[in-house]
């Protein structure tokens, strides 16, 4: 499947749902891995708001990638955030959608100094 790079560089990024570790089945509770680190793998809501339209996303971020104490509505800049499309068949049942996954977010605090 192909990705695509996402330019946020003029967008207002903020948290909207906060981190929480990204669960591949829920039977077992076991967290996604991303395959090339071996870091763990969180899942973010965000708000990416620009040129007059706001929209939520489910980012995928490795644990490595996600600042202590992110709250809601806290600007977040967003790094490498990519989009790629997924389908896969599930009971018999087609699905597919997209998927958005970033390299790392950088809150305020840790862009001074």
């Amino acid at each position: 499947m192909s990705s695509f790079k996402i330019d946020t560089s003029t967008a207002v990024v903020f948290v909207a749902v906060e981190p929480k570790m990204k669960i591949i089945n829920k039977q077992t509770e076991e967290v996604a891995v991303d395959r090339e680190t071996g870091a763990k793998m969180m899942t973010v809501g965000l708000t990416i708001a620009d040129e007059g339209e706001a929209n939520l996303y489910t980012v995928s971020i490795p644990e490595t990638g996600v600042p202590a104490g992110l709250t809601l509505g806290m600007p977040v800049k967003v790094i490498g955030l990519k989009a790629r499309d997924w389908e896969n068949t599930f009971n018999g049942e087609k699905r597919f959608g997209i998927a958005f996954r970033a390299v790392a977010l950088v809150a305020p605090s840790q862009a001074k100094g």
